[in-house]
């Protein structure tokens, strides 16, 4: 099957094509799918899309038209794709389900103790020839709160590691998870999870009832010092809000591997430009905000499973097959 690979990087041609073993013609482009490139994808009848892929109804109204059948995401979310376009054009969408939890999950720890412990700061010092101490002051992780919004795969794997650093864990979900009931943690309403948290890590999907889950309201309502992490999606955080609360010197610390704008930022070099976004430049002038590039997933072991899953969907889509990485999206 022709496959378009867009957003392609030299780890999606290394791990693609080691998975794929010559089974599909898979055609890498680093370009990132829009109204203006989508005539690339003319002729294929699958196109593979990352999150940076803009997947809104024109584009898919383009692709259909240029014979594209399927999207194969190489992402578990799918916020980025008008859903019920699709439907409505005809197109099958599939994603990968699930990778590896435990990527993002080590990842949201480590940003939590970069941000406490302040080993960003560190490191630029010790280079300089600074060995001082000052403004370096972190806490214990030990005997501390944190609570965790959504406890899938992830908040569930994270709340263990926490579990086991002697953290009391409080959860905000729909769907409560008898593992992490197992590990001590106790289910709360999102006001009490903020009011009680020293630290809040975001693992929730981007939903309509979850955008800016994060916002002025809910960040008055966390503790004077209180961390925010989100290694989820950008859009849970008003960036406005955040921005205002750390000028008032209400959140203490924040670690940001997403931003709700970072489509036109991220997976790409931009350190030659200006770039023009000033709420994300005003993020990076704070000396208690790490901000990263959506990397949290960036491991040997998730960027396998994303490929092989990705060639599995393709496999099946071929074949007339079924499977659980179909998204279900009615018109």
């Amino acid at each position: 099957m022709r496959c378009l690979v867009t957003s392609s990087r030299a780890y999606d041609r290394e791990f693609l094509t080691a998975a794929n073993q010559s089974r599909h013609e898979l055609v890498f482009v680093d370009t990132t799918l829009r109204e203006d490139t989508a005539m690339l994808a003319q002729g294929f009848p699958a196109v593979c899309a990352f999150v940076d892929d803009r997947l809104d109804r024109q584009v898919l109204e383009m692709l259909a038209k240029g014979g594209t059948r399927l999207l194969v995401l190489r992402s578990t979310g799918f916020n980025h794709v008008d859903l019920h376009a699709a439907a409505n054009l005809g197109l099958t969408v599939m994603r990968v389900k699930e990778y590896s939890p435990y990527a993002v999950a080590e990842f949201a720890l480590a940003l939590m103790l970069m941000i406490n412990r302040r080993l960003h700061k560190a490191y630029n010092r010790v280079r300089d020839g600074n060995f001082l101490l000052d403004g370096l002051l972190g806490f214990d992780m030990h005997g501390k709160t944190v609570g965790l919004v959504g406890t899938g795969k992830i908040g569930t794997v994270l709340a263990g590691i926490l579990h086991g650093m002697g953290c009391r864990l409080l959860g905000c979900d729909p769907v409560p998870n008898s593992i992490c009931k197992s590990l001590g943690l106790r289910y709360v309403s999102a006001d009490e999870l903020l009011a009680e948290s020293q630290i809040v890590s975001l693992h929730s999907p981007l939903m309509p009832d979850t955008y800016h889950f994060i916002n002025a309201a809910s960040l008055a309502r966390m503790p004077r010092g209180a961390t925010l992490v989100n290694t989820s999606r950008g859009a849970l955080v008003d960036t406005a809000a955040l921005i205002e609360s750390l000028k008032n010197h209400h959140i203490g610390a924040v670690g940001l591997d997403v931003y709700e704008e970072e489509a036109a930022l991220y997976f790409q070099n931009r350190a030659d430009e200006i770039i023009r976004d000033d709420m994300f430049m005003r993020l990076l002038t704070f000396p208690n905000v790490v901000v990263t590039g959506h990397q949290a997933f960036f491991t040997v072991e998730a960027l396998q499973t994303i490929a092989k899953t990705t060639i599995t969907n393709l496999d099946d889509f071929a074949a007339g097959h079924q499977n659980t990485n179909v998204v279900a999206i009615s018109v």
